[in-house]
């Protein structure tokens, strides 16, 4: 498909990205929509808020796949044991299992670096009436993502130029 003239490599890395979004998109509204129905009625503080922070984890998201996308074909185990292990830091780092207002100063430093982190702490402000996240903002998990996206985007590029067809060969 990639030899094809009009598809380019930023096309196939944004229809991917826009197809995982629209399954969690899908996944979320399913959820929370089979919770309401069968449990109790679901209700969001502000709708709007909670889902750009559900966009901005997704583009965050977007902007480290395209890191470990970039150095796959010159280092390919670094990148699959570096992507499993950035994904079990963020289950432990990211704040789901604890709140951010609570956190001792000592521990919230460990995971002020988590774009995550950020996300999910300003997501429970928008979700939660009685919650006001302390702690965090949505403008560095922002600027992260975008620095990644470009930073990911150079690389592959780079990448793309310099990648030779036998490397598939070497195993």
């Amino acid at each position: 498909m990639m030899h094809h003239a009009p598809m380019t490599t930023f096309i196939a890395i944004t229809s991917a990205a826009l197809g995982a979004l629209y399954i969690q998109v899908l996944s979320v509204a399913t959820v929370l929509y089979i919770y309401h129905i069968a449990f109790t009625p679901v209700h969001i503080d502000h709708m709007a808020g909670a889902f750009a922070m559900l966009l901005l984890a997704w583009l965050s998201g977007v902007g480290v796949g395209l890191i470990f996308l970039a150095i796959k074909p010159w280092f390919p185990q670094v990148a699959s044991v570096g992507s499993t292990i950035y994904a079990r830091a963020n289950m432990i780092a990211s704040g789901k299992m604890f709140v951010a207002n609570t956190l001792p100063f000592n521990l919230l430093a460990l995971f002020s670096w988590n774009p995550l982190f950020h996300i999910i702490d300003q997501a429970r402000g928008f979700a939660f009436i009685n919650y006001n996240p302390h702690y965090s903002n949505w403008e560095y998990p922002l600027i992260v993502a975008i620095v990644l996206i470009m930073l990911g985007f150079m690389g592959e590029a780079y990448t793309r130029k310099h990648v030779s067809l036998s490397w598939g060969a070497r195993r």
